[in-house]
């Protein structure tokens, strides 16, 4: 019978590896539980116990970490997930317990990129029309309206997941796919498409690198969104780094 509870708020490549790494090395000293916030289609295989679907903020986020006992906390979610983040900050040190903030490393920019990092999707929508008229949209389904007044460009909407209904954009296409992405593919699909402009979330991590590289040497125009802050906390770059924390708290 596990002595103790780690819970991995998930959603992510590293927060999946984390959840087969702990179960396969500490099952039966550690009961690893992954959280998802659900808004996927499919749900993916993973090691240990899954729950789905949000907790209610800090409160509801305080109470499910005193009714299952959890002892330990890897917020192990995307980058961008700034909300979830913030809730687990609040409520793991309210309830004294240890959290662990794993934060991939920032994509390193090639030297003959043409980039640009701005704060948010409408500075992005903002600075668009002085150079863009093909753009790859990699940011995910979430705040596609700020690009919602720029008929003159055209979009290439990447999803993990289609969308359950019509996009805010006059002109685009949307392809689906799952990372990771190959650097062979990201080449052809801006050759594909005549692609002269890419946008994405600097989230970081390989799965998703190849695209950096694909622009770069296509001299396809990079703008950046740039990561929030991430709250007060250790934290760690790796699922290793992760792994060790955790042993290290057994």
């Amino acid at each position: 019978m596990p002595s103790k509870t780690v819970l991995i708020l998930g959603g992510t490549q590293e927060a999946r590896e984390l959840a087969r790494r702990l179960t396969l090395e500490l099952g039966r000293r550690l009961r690893v539980v992954t959280s998802l916030a659900g808004r996927r289609d499919a749900k993916p295989g993973l090691a240990g116990e899954m729950r789905v679907g949000g907790f209610g903020g800090i409160p509801g986020l305080a109470k499910y970490l005193a009714d299952t006992g959890v002892d330990l906390v890897v917020d192990a979610t995307h980058p961008f997930s700034a909300a979830i983040s913030d809730h687990a900050a609040v409520a793991c040190t309210g309830a004294g317990v240890p959290r662990l903030q794993l934060r991939r490393p920032a994509w390193r920019m090639p030297a003959k990129a043409d980039w640009i990092e701005v704060d948010s999707l409408a500075e992005a929508a903002e600075i668009l029309p002085k150079f863009a008229r093909r753009v790859l949209l990699t940011t995910g389904a979430r705040g596609l309206e700020a690009f919602a007044k720029l008929p003159g460009i055209w979009f290439l909407v990447r999803l993990i997941d289609a969308p359950k209904g019509p996009l805010p954009l006059a002109r685009h296409e949307v392809i689906t796919g799952m990372p990771p992405y190959s650097l062979e593919d990201e080449r052809a699909l801006l050759k594909r498409h005549d692609i002269d402009t890419l946008v994405a979330k600097r989230s970081g991590g390989q799965a998703t690198a190849a695209k950096i590289t694909a622009a770069a040497e296509a001299k396809v125009k990079i703008v950046l969104i740039r990561r929030p802050p991430p709250e007060p906390g250790p934290q760690a770059e790796t699922v290793d780094e992760c792994v060790a924390w955790v042993k290290n708290h057994l």
